[in-house]
């Protein structure tokens, strides 16, 4: 099922990922069971080999958002993307999923589709803040897991403590009479 076109509406942040370049996304909740990587094969034969539970995870991202409760690791949006805004975060740090809220990563896990850990990995938008807006993962993600909407920042931004409302005076100085 793909992202709400009105999210983050409805969502509250529950914690977030840290990029040890300063940057962070928030992940935002509730997640959602029953969602398709519940119900992917090999999504559940990968939990059930690691002795895993499979849990509702929520929604890693906010301006490139990836439902983590839909992904179903097939990597598309990492293979479409030109500037390597996800990576695996298994490859990187090879933990639960929900253990990974709160977790600061470097960003040297892998940009390579085909070095996923396993099914029970994400494609992580680790520098949602390099997106170019190409919509190019959108468009692959057999899911539609993947939400991209540069108006989503403002969200981000009021979470985070660092929204400024723009406001001009009174008058429009770029007004022609």
């Amino acid at each position: 099922m793909p992202i709400d076109d009105a999210f983050p509406e409805g969502f509250k942040p529950i914690g977030k990922i840290n990029n040890a370049d300063g940057n962070f996304h928030f992940v935002w909740g509730p997640g959602r069971a029953n969602a398709e990587s519940s119900t992917n094969e090999n999504v559940k034969a990968a939990y059930s080999k690691r002795g895993e539970k499979q849990e509702p995870l929520g929604i890693s991202g906010t301006t490139v958002a990836v439902d983590w409760d839909s992904c179903v690791a097939d990597g598309a949006c990492i293979e479409a993307c030109p500037v390597q805004v996800f990576q695996w975060y298994r490859t990187e740090k090879d933990i639960p999923a929900i253990k990974a809220i709160g977790e600061t990563f470097e960003g040297t896990g892998s940009s390579v589709k085909d070095e996923r850990k396993d099914h029970t990995d994400k494609a992580d938008p680790i520098r949602e803040h390099d997106c170019i807006w190409c919509m190019a993962c959108v468009s692959v993600c057999p899911p539609q897991a993947i939400k991209v909407d540069q108006s989503n920042q403002e969200y981000h931004e009021k979470e985070a403590g660092m929204f400024v409302k723009m406001e001009s005076g009174s008058a429009n100085p770029h007004a022609h009479d």
